[in-house]
């Protein structure tokens, strides 16, 4: 398991303007109707509020993975104000290398109000507490060959510094093992989440500019429709669950309900669920993302199992005027 985790980016699909694309939420609406179909609660509304708090955790992991880059510069600061207070200091801890300590891209994510108005507002204070995992990463980046080469000189241009960041937290941060032990005990569903979270924030710092005086920071959702979006597939979805596997069965003569894999049962039914029940997403977007999910979550074979079935059901949605979709080019 933990070396599939440690594809940090394993979803590439990200906009800049908010974190979670409906591909995202259709990932997270799927773990959610498979837990509450493993579990005994019959509660829609608990587990619907379960959906709700994983999605804000998400984010609060990727502030607080951004977090991590300020906390392990202060950490290194520290660190050059401790070696130049030896008794028996060298010329190197007298005139230390201050590249790293004023890396402008770190500084810009360290002044961006937006930014530490969202680690306060949301309690993020988790580097404060245990600290004792900046440590860990500042150790591991102080002994690496990057950070060698990158102290080499005692100036760089804007790109460099970009470039060292975002190396940094690809090969130091992102796979170190300590902290994903550490992520796994605070949150279990912390553990999906990392390759988007990741993602977003590499491609969020590709997108910043010499120019920009501080980072925007992108939404959880691109908008309320999002959001609205998620609570209503899963609803939709979990309501309508007998129906919709009526529906798969009677397209799938070789196969019994048991022997379909679970994740591939619920692509289906919540495909078919924005099939019938989102009439403003058209037929080939929602067949096209469940394959594509199906690719990533399931097995082998499972995303031409999900095309066939899917493509079949659609149309004979289609000629039996089930399909109510809005607009040119939805069928």
């Amino acid at each position: 398991m933990q070396g599939e985790i440690f594809r940090p980016f394993l979803i590439l699909k990200c906009s800049l303007k908010a974190m979670l694309t409906r591909r995202h939420i259709r990932v997270k609406v799927m773990q959610s109707v498979y837990a509450f179909n493993q579990s005994n609660n019959d509660s829609l509304q608990v587990e619907q509020k379960f959906l709700q708090k994983s999605m804000e955790e998400m984010y609060d992991l990727f502030l607080l993975n951004l977090s991590l880059l300020v906390e392990i510069k202060n950490r290194a600061a520290t660190f050059i104000e401790k070696s130049q207070q030896k008794y028996l200091a060298t010329a190197e801890d007298k005139n230390p290398n201050l590249k790293f300590v004023q890396n402008e891209l770190i500084q810009k994510i360290e002044q961006t109000e937006q930014f530490n108005t969202l680690l306060e507002d949301r309690k993020l204070n988790h580097w404060k507490r245990d600290d004792e995992y900046v440590g860990i990463l500042w150790t591991a980046l102080k002994e690496s060959e990057l950070y060698t080469e990158y102290l080499k000189t005692r100036t760089s241009t804007f790109k460099e510094d970009k470039d060292f960041v975002i190396a940094m937290f690809k090969e130091i941060v992102a796979p170190n093992e300590k902290l994903y032990e550490y992520l796994e005990d605070k949150k279990l569903t912390w553990l999906d989440d990392l390759p988007i979270v990741n993602t977003s924030l590499v491609k969020l710092l590709k997108k910043v500019k010499e120019t920009d005086e501080q980072i925007k920071i992108p939404k959880l959702f691109k908008n309320l429709d999002d959001k609205e979006f998620a609570k209503d597939l899963f609803n939709k979805t979990v309501l309508h669950q007998e129906k919709y596997e009526e529906d798969i069965e009677g397209k799938t003569p070789n196969w019994d309900k048991d022997r379909i894999a679970e994740i591939d049962a619920v692509l289906l039914k919540m495909a078919i669920c924005e099939f019938l029940k989102f009439s403003s997403i058209p037929v080939k977007v929602t067949i096209n993302e469940y394959l594509e999910i199906a690719k990533e979550y399931s097995t082998p074979k499972s995303s031409i199992f999900i095309n066939g079935i899917l493509d079949k059901l659609s149309k004979e949605y289609q000629e039996s005027k089930k399909l109510n979709k809005i607009g040119r080019g939805l069928m």
